[in-house]
C-alpha cells in the first residue's frame, strides 16, 4: 500500500478481514482511515508494523505508545509502537451492505 503523493492527505476505505478488533468491529465491516486525523488515547488507529499495516486501538500509558487489539482472543498481541507509525485514524465504519443506520462515526471527517 502506497501511503505517499499527493493525497496521501485523503480518506480511504479498506474492508475488515479478521475478528480481531470484535465486538466493535465485525469481520467484513469496512472502515474510513483519515491520514490526517487526530491520534489520541484509545482511537482506532491503522500502523505500519513489521512492513504491513494493521488495525488496532490506540492506548497511551505513562507517556508510552501501544497498539492492542479488542477480542479478548488476541489481547496478547499488544505491543509498543512509536507515533511515527500511525498511518491515519479510523473515522467510521459502515456494514459491508451499505446501509446507512449502520454507519458510525469515531471522529469527525
Amino acid at each position: 500500500m502506497d501511503l505517499g503523493g499527493c493525497s496521501s492527505s485523503e480518506p480511504f476505505a479498506l474492508q475488515v478481514t479478521d475478528n480481531s478488533m470484535e465486538p466493535e468491529f465485525k469481520r467484513g465491516c469496512i472502515i474510513v482511515i483519515d491520514p490526517a486525523g487526530v491520534i489520541e488515547h484509545e482511537s482506532y488507529v491503522m500502523a505500519e508494523v513489521e512492513n504491513g499495516y494493521i488495525f488496532r486501538q490506540l492506548v497511551i500509558e505513562n507517556g508510552q505508545h501501544y497498539l492492542q487489539p479488542l477480542h479478548e482472543d488476541y489481547l496478547h498481541e499488544k505491543r509498543e509502537i512509536s507515533l511515527d507509525a500511525i498511518k491515519g485514524v479510523i473515522v467510521q465504519q459502515a456494514s459491508p451492505k451499505g446501509k446507512r443506520n449502520e454507519r458510525k462515526r469515531y471522529t469527525a471527517l
